[in-house]
């Protein structure tokens, strides 16, 4: 699918924050520099930072342009209708480097992956606005789309989003997802990162998101205190 203007505008300043060329509170090219170089209207430089704006990508200064954010936002696991960051997101912290393991066989069953096949694991833990843990995240990769993407296996966060990164990779989105919500005790480790007290009970979302082939690109396993958790559901009743 052909890309309009200022889709391409926010892909390729999303690929230079990426990569590196600009970092958290670095000023992006001004929106002269870039209806220039894309020779685009103003317009259409707006409209491709109101993108990167509501991806959590940048924010803006003022009477200084566009910065990339200095904390970066991530979602809990499951209820990805829509792909605004912002409104969803909340500050986290990555916990160590990524590592390349073999999920739980409900995870692998969620990827379609054969037993005792490894996928790329990024845990984040997800912050209240106080600070305090809210929500342990576990996103799994399928080694075809980490062997692609290969800062799926550097430390740090990826500002733009590993669905934009994955997507700009390969050129695959998701377009089918499926969040499964179960309740159990917390293990050792999860207790310690969530600052619980034995036993404690978490509610887990397992989410999994799929491309157009019914391909895997991501299942993210997300752990939240009991005392946290909340799903709430609106819909239409009667005929």
């Amino acid at each position: 699918m052909t890309q309009l203007k200022y889709e391409q505008i926010a892909d390729h300043l999303r690929a230079r924050i990426t990569e590196g060329e600009f970092g958290p509170g670095d000023l992006l090219p001004s929106g002269r520099e870039l209806t220039a170089q894309f020779g685009v209207s103003r317009a259409t430089v707006v409209k491709a930072m109101d993108v990167l704006r509501n991806d959590g990508v940048v924010v803006a200064r003022q009477g200084a342009g566009f910065t990339v954010v200095e904390t970066p936002v991530a979602r809990p696991a499951g209820r990805r209708r829509t792909t605004d960051r912002v409104t969803e997101g909340r500050p986290f912290k990555r916990l160590g480097a990524p590592t390349k393991e073999a999920p739980s066989s409900q995870i692998a069953d969620a990827m379609g992956l054969p037993e005792g096949a490894h996928a790329l694991r990024r845990a984040r833990l997800v912050l209240l606005d106080e600070g305090d843990p809210y929500t342990l995240v576990a996103a799994w990769f399928p080694m075809d789309v980490a062997d692609a993407c290969p800062r799926l296996g550097m430390k740090g966060p990826i500002a733009e989003g590993t669905t934009n990164y994955v997507a700009r990779c390969i050129g695959r989105t998701p377009v089918k997802g499926v969040d499964v919500y179960t309740v159990r005790l917390a293990t050792n480790e999860e207790t310690e990162l969530l600052g619980l007290s034995q036993p404690a009970a978490v509610a887990v979302a397992l989410h999994t998101a799929y491309d157009c082939d019914g391909r895997a690109l991501v299942c993210e396993e997300g752990v939240t205190p009991g005392g946290l958790w909340e799903l709430t559901d609106r819909y239409t009743m009667g005929s």
